[in-house]
């Protein structure tokens, strides 16, 4: 059963395209899991904005558009990994399946591919929220 007290857990969506990110935000709801606590979700467009969030601290779970231009959520998501120390840990949105080598070498999370489908992303977010909550997502494993 969720805490009541605690505080919502904040998700970061990057996407050069508003659907997008909308699609990703409509999947997650106020909480992708019953058992989890509610989230806060920010939306941003450039790569640039993603890296202040994430250097202020503070977020949970990033999901990345791997299709975005002209940065792409990959090159973000091998940047973030590399220079953030205990990066959070990280869900990529792939053009196809064929990018997965791709997303595995950006040291990607978890892994969903375009067209994204809801409960898929509900899913992986809610699994990358557990096991931030439980402080086991400094292993990079891309499905």
């Amino acid at each position: 059963m969720t805490d009541p007290t605690r505080s919502p857990m904040q998700v970061l969506v990057y996407s050069d395209d508003s659907a997008i990110r909308r699609s990703v935000v409509m999947a997650l709801g106020s909480r992708p899991a019953p058992e989890l606590p509610t989230i806060v979700v920010t939306e941003v467009a450039t790569a640039t904005i993603v890296r202040d969030e994430v250097a202020k601290g503070g977020i949970d779970v990033i999901i990345l558009d791997g299709e975005a231009v002209p940065v792409g959520g990959m090159g973000v998501c091998k940047s973030l990994k590399e220079e953030i120390y205990q990066c959070p840990p990280i869900l990529l949105l792939t053009g196809r399946k064929e990018d997965e080598w791709l997303a595995r070498w950006s040291n990607a999370d978890a892994v969903v591919q375009h067209p994204l489908d809801a409960i898929e992303v509900a899913h992986a977010v809610a699994d990358l929220l557990r096991r931030r909550l439980v402080g086991t997502s400094d292993s990079p494993s891309a499905r």
